[in-house]
């Protein structure tokens, strides 16, 4: 019989979570966005509603609450997206995002460079990039990202400035993109049909369930709208 050497015990090292975090993303279908502080509230009730509705990826974006409460709101984003299996993705900020224990980053064409996020974050992290033309949907599938939002459709307030790109931005992704891709920007229940028709699967919302008086139910119809058995059903 043979024995090991003394010392401390030889450990496998852990599995790579990098294959789940892509799995849930090709899984995903809606995508919510949430402040720290939904309408001065915590956030885990919405956070709950809209994952019961069909939510596949929670986001914090919060630019305004104090490091303290955006450390708290991010514990309980990471809690709930463990329980629903969801992806916790954080907004602008790699280093804040690993604090936080996120999955990904999301960034801006004026964030850092997706090659540098990717270079902090190491190659099991999930990285999104925003698009709003088509040169940046083309350029996109050259750079280390893993998504990119395309919009936004509509102009919104929670991008006060950036201006509407139309449908017509929609089709061209359906068209060209390579990368797993969300319609961004204005969609909600009552015009989400549009927005499918125009070739998205995948949809990025704020407003629609935040703001919705059952935003678990806002949630559903979204998500019904893009699931892929609820259309091979309807067809």
């Amino acid at each position: 019989m043979t024995h090991s050497a003394p010392g401390r015990p030889r450990l496998a090292p852990p599995e790579s979570i990098a294959p789940l975090r892509r799995q849930r993303l090709d899984w995903a279908r809606l995508y919510f966005v949430s402040e720290a502080r939904p309408h001065g509230e915590e956030p885990e009730a919405l956070l709950n509603a809209a994952m019961a509705g069909g939510a596949g990826i929670i986001e914090l974006r919060d630019r305004e609450q104090p490091k303290s409460v955006i450390q708290r709101s991010g514990a309980t984003f990471r809690r709930l997206a463990n329980t629903y299996g969801a992806l916790f993705i954080v907004n602008d900020d790699p280093y804040l995002a690993m604090e936080l224990d996120a999955d990904g980053v999301q960034l801006g064409q004026d964030d850092m460079d997706p090659g540098e996020a990717r270079r902090i974050m190491g190659s099991e992290a999930i990285i999104g990039l925003s698009t709003h033309s088509r040169d940046q949907i083309e350029a996109a599938s050259e750079m280390p990202v893993d998504y990119i939002s395309a919009g936004p459709i509509w102009e919104t307030p929670t991008k006060a400035g950036r201006p509407a790109t139309g449908l017509e931005l929609i089709s061209t992704a359906a068209q060209i993109a390579t990368l797993p891709w969300f319609a961004i920007g204005g969609i909600d229940p009552g015009n989400v049909d549009r927005v499918v028709a125009a070739g998205a699967r995948r949809l990025c919302v704020v407003r629609a369930i935040r703001d919705a008086e059952d935003p678990r139910a806002a949630s559903a119809a979204l998500f019904d709208a893009v699931d892929p058995a609820a259309r091979e059903a309807d067809g």
